[in-house]
């Protein structure tokens, strides 16, 4: 009887599951409907132009995030991508482009591919041996490319082309002396390695391409070279140029006949040189052909001279002042320089924005650029070539220029520029200005994004306001409200025709593009503005519902590697106060912080002004009290225990004096391994209260994670089957606190779990798992807590879920105090087995907390899973008994199950996930997702169905027909009615 009431428990939760799959299912004309995603490439580090025609289609490029990418020329999408490893092991050291295919080197020389550019298929791909790499190159004889080289630190190797098998791999004299950092192949059977002991000498090896053979070894005294990168370059016909920046000299060596280098003085050629930062800068037209003859020499950052070195005599051929950025190009025979220059002049904007038509640059927020052309023979300028564009002040600077360069039908020469500004930003360019596309590669590395309410329309605002105030008068407000009903009467049939005018356009017509001005809140709140702050410190206001850029903000003076924290201190709910948002930036080097205050629906700076930080900061907290203008107080705590508050009126120091008892903080010594609590005076000075110690030499801490400020609680027990109530422990200030074991041993290491009181410091509940590691990812919300591990025993990815309840009786029902909690919770703790690693783990939020929480897993394919919580319930009875029936337990089963219909993103992946961000809409059903990483998907999850929305196929003519059919059916039931009754009277 038992047996079969277990079946029976068991095949009713695989129902259920069914069901939970069908309900959390995407339909086919869903699909793009409440979800859009973007893609992204990085910073650019190589850029390939397809030459196999006149006018490229695609660009090939491979970028900083260890992707190797195809960009449609025309529009600035992605033809194909191609994502590697994250860290060194996937990075891309070298791109080389032979014909229709792109040879990548990877992994610090770990591995050797070749995609075809058209499709983005791999052709071949080989290992090659280890050892640091250094650079790749092309081994040509008669004007073809013969053999692909790469040069490690102690080796040289040769690769076929076709294949990428190895000809032959020699070793490299003096190597652990000798930086081998230069790769030379003249035509003639020769290859030469060129490297340099830093500070003593120049050396250069030539072998023989046929069978690898040792043909010639020279030494050439230079003490004052540390290294050839950026130094030196090759140059015509086998000639090495290299610049002194002491001397002010350029020194000359021939490789096939010279052992020893010619010093040209910059004086000879009358330049005038005011700051000296040498740089070399060559160009080979083709990966077949020789060294150009002329090469620039970049004296500062913007200065550049055009020389040439013809038989050992180095020339001007024309100085570039006040450049900014250089490019070579090659046209058929003809080979230009591009020039870009910053425009000094101010004219008017026509053809580059047409917000802007009509006003000067200075007055429009906007820097103008001028690209010129010009033949790298003579240095003479092209005329008719000259591309001019604009930069919003409020964004980067140009640091990169790829041109690519072709032959009109009257033989003359066109031009595309690919410029990347200093935030990262690509911008493609087409004679005389016109900008083909932009693509804002900034995005891939968000570190942190908020989401905030649209503000009220006019009409929205109008009727807020309709009824006036009372000192307006009894006349003053009826005037008032009927103003406002004759705006919305407006609104409304301004409304009627747009839909009857747009009606009659064909569907392709119809534009519905979101701008600054349309932007309003809709119906049910899921309209929001995103803002993300990403790692080069530029800003974005991202529309939610179409990933529309609405806005972009750069802060010119945010050091690499800084971190940032981003906190909403006024929502637009407090009108006519406009929206204010914080962004504290920490440098990483001096820990030095700044505040920038902004409007995030407009992206504009704020009038306030923030107070400036003397002291590295350690902590921030945003405080639910507000000031007279309802923006919520930002406490900032120092290095020396000194607390600074943000707004700093009069008022906010009156409540903060009011409320200091109340007020409390931690802080986190990782080092140490210290927590700390603390206490604010009224003074605006600290106290600290107690502290906890965790053994750093035993383990470390890895994560603290406490709960959202955001977050509501709908129920505060759990009813169970025999009718009586569970209550949770909900504590507001717990602290949940991952440990990692410093013993890297299989057998001893583990991870530790703390919940600790964040106001009295006391120890809630520890928990150990043994034979565990890391990476640990942690979700904790309301008297629940999940984490994922790996099991070094058992080796696989395990969930472990743990709830706290304070039993049957509920010590005080109206408010919570961590001062007053005589006893301890009762803790329930149980683990799963996951069939997956993990990227990152985050809850749904919905604005009630009536709607059941779900998971969001995302996994390293990019796919992100919606995983009930239901099933990671620790009480999950192994065997079903009536009462776990009556709550709708399911069965206990160590595995977790892994279904597709519960990927939200179905085939939508995100590269390398960062995070996942949820936010509650104005639907209690509904929940807001956003994942970032190399890519951003933005969607809505319903973890317990829309039972708040009418679906989409709800049947409105059926329902209006029935309405009106018993409407009708009452009045003539009415008439028969009174029919009846007359004709009785008469009787």
């Amino acid at each position: 009887m038992g047996s079969t009431m277990a079946v029976k428990g068991f095949f009713q939760a695989v129902s259920f599951i069914a069901l939970i799959a069908e309900m959390m299912a995407v339909y086919e004309d869903q699909v793009g409907k409440f979800d859009w995603r973007q893609q992204y490439v990085g910073k650019l580090q190589n850029v390939a132009f397809d030459t196999a025609t006149q006018l490229s289609r695609r660009l090939v490029v491979t970028t900083e995030k260890n992707v190797i990418a195809a960009l449609n020329a025309r529009t600035g999408e992605l033809f194909w991508r191609h994502v590697d490893r994250t860290g060194p092991e996937g990075r891309i050291d070298a791109l080389l482009t032979l014909g229709q295919d792109a040879v990548t080197v990877s992994g610090g020389g770990r591995m050797l591919r070749s995609w075809e550019t058209n499709i983005g298929g791999l052709n071949w791909e080989t290992p090659l041996d280890a050892g640091s790499f250094q650079l790749a190159g092309v081994v040509a004889t008669s004007d073809s490319v013969k053999y692909i080289a790469v040069v490690k630190k102690g080796s040289l190797s040769l690769h076929y082309p076709s294949n990428g098998h190895q000809k032959w791999m020699e070793s490299l004299p003096d190597s652990d002396v000798v930086q081998y950092e230069m790769l030379y192949s003249g035509g003639a059977g020769v290859v030469y390695v060129l490297g340099v002991a830093p500070q003593k000498h120049l050396t250069f090896v030539a072998f023989s391409v046929a069978d690898g053979e040792l043909i010639q070894q020279v030494t050439v005294e230079a003490p004052w070279i540390e290294t050839l990168k950026d130094v030196c370059g090759m140059v015509g016909s086998g000639t090495l140029v290299c610049v002194e920046p002491f001397s002010h000299s350029l020194y000359l060596l021939t490789l096939e006949t010279e052992q020893e280098m010619k010093q040209v003085p910059l004086q000879s050629l009358a330049l005038e040189i005011e700051v000296f930062q040498p740089k070399i800068i060559t160009y080979q037209p083709s990966l077949a052909s020789s060294p150009l003859s002329r090469f620039f020499l970049q004296v500062s950052p913007n200065h550049f001279v055009l020389l040439q070195c013809q038989n050992g005599v180095v020339s001007l051929v024309r100085d570039f002042a006040q450049a900014l950025l250089i490019s070579f190009a090659t046209a058929g025979e003809k080979t230009v320089a591009a020039v870009l220059f910053p425009k000094p002049e101010v004219v008017k904007t026509s053809g580059t924005s047409d917000a802007h038509e009509g006003s000067s640059p200075e007055e429009a927020g906007l820097l103008m650029y001028n690209i010129q052309l010009y033949l790298a023979d003579s240095g003479r300028r092209l005329l008719e070539t000259t591309i001019t564009f604009s930069v919003e002040k409020n964004c980067g600077r140009p640091e990169q220029m790829y041109v690519q360069a072709f032959l009109k039908k009257d033989d003359s020469v066109g031009y595309r520029a690919l410029v990347q500004t200093t935030d990262h930003m690509i911008t493609f360019l087409q004679q005389p200005g016109k900008v083909l596309w932009t693509r804002e590669e900034a995005l891939v590395e968000v570190v942190t994004m908020e989401m905030v309410d649209l503000p009220l329309t006019g009409t929205q605002a109008e009727l807020e306001g309709e009824f006036g105030k009372k000192a307006d008068g009894l006349m003053g407000m009826f005037l008032k409200r009927l103003s406002s009903q004759l705006i919305l009467l407006q609104a409304w049939i301004a409304h009627l025709w747009k839909l009857f005018y747009d009606a009659r356009k064909p569907r392709s017509q119809v534009k519905n593009e979101i701008t600054i001005d349309n932007l309003a809140r809709d119906e049910f709140n899921l309209q929001k503005m995103m803002v993300m702050v990403t790692a080069s410190g530029k800003l974005f206001g991202i529309e939610s519902s179409s990933g529309t850029i609405l806005w972009k903000q750069y802060l010119q003076n945010v050091k690499t590697g800084s971190s940032f924290k981003l906190v909403v201190q006024r929502t637009t709910a407090h009108f006519p106060h406009p929206p204010q948002c914080t962004l504290l930036i920490k440098d990483k080097e001096s820990g030095l912080s700044s505040i920038y205050v902004f409007n995030p629906i407009f992206g504009k700076q704020s009038h306030v002004v923030p107070p400036v930080l003397h002291h590295p900061v350690l902590q921030s907290l945003l405080l639910p009290i507000m000031d007279q203008d309802y923006a919520k107080v930002l406490l900032v705590i120092d290095d020396k225990y000194k607390v600074t508050s943000f707004p700093s009126s009069k008022y906010v120091l009156q409540q903060l004096q009011e409320l200091a008892p109340s007020i409390f903080f931690y802080l986190v010594d990782i080092i140490q391994g210290k927590l700390c609590g603390f206490r604010l005076q009224k003074d605006l000075t600290t106290e600290e209260i107690w502290q906890v110690v965790i053994p750093p030499e035993l383990q470390r801490i890895v994560s603290v994670k406490g709960k959202r400020s955001n977050e509501h609680v709908h129920s505060q027990g759990r009813v169970m089957g025999d009718r009586s109530v569970l209550y949770k422990y909900l504590n507001p200030n717990l602290l949940a606190v991952v440990t990692e074991s410093t013993d890297p041993h299989q057998e001893r290491t583990f991870i530790g779990v703390y919940l600790i009181d964040a106001v009295t410091g006391r120890i809630i509940h520890e928990s150990v798992q043994r034979k565990a590691k890391g990476p640990v990812y942690l979700v904790h919300s309301e008297n629940w807590l999940v984490y994922q591990y790996w099991n070094t025993k058992a080796r696989r990815n395990e969930f472990t879920v743990q709830e706290l309840y304070e039993g049957t009786e509920q010590y005080n029902s109206t408010a919570f105090s961590s001062l007053d909690r005589p006893h301890m919770p009762h803790v329930i703790q149980q683990s799963y087995i996951f069939p997956s690693a993990i990227s990152l783990l985050e809850s749904t939020i919905t604005e009630k907390g009536i709607t059941s929480r779900h998971l969001l897993v995302g996994l390293p394919s990019g796919a992100v899973l919606s995983l009930p919580k239901m099933f990671l319930d620790p009480r999950r009875p192994e065997i079903p008994s009536e009462q776990s029936r009556e709550e709708n337990l399911i069965p206990y089963a160590p595995e977790l199950p892994i279904r597709p219909e519960w990927y939200i993103n179905y085939n939508q992946t995100v590269s390398q996930i960062r995070g996942i961000y949820t936010a509650p809409s104005g639907l209690e059903s509904t929940c807001l997702v956003v994942v970032y990483g190399l890519d951003i998907y933005q969607t809505r999850v319903y973890p317990s169905k829309q039972f708040d929305v009418l679906k989409d196929d709800y049947d409105y003519v059926l329902i209006t027909g029935v309405l009106l059919g018993l409407v009708f059916a009452t009045m003539i039931t009415k008439r028969l009615a009174q029919v009846k009754l007359l004709n009785r009277a008469w009787r």
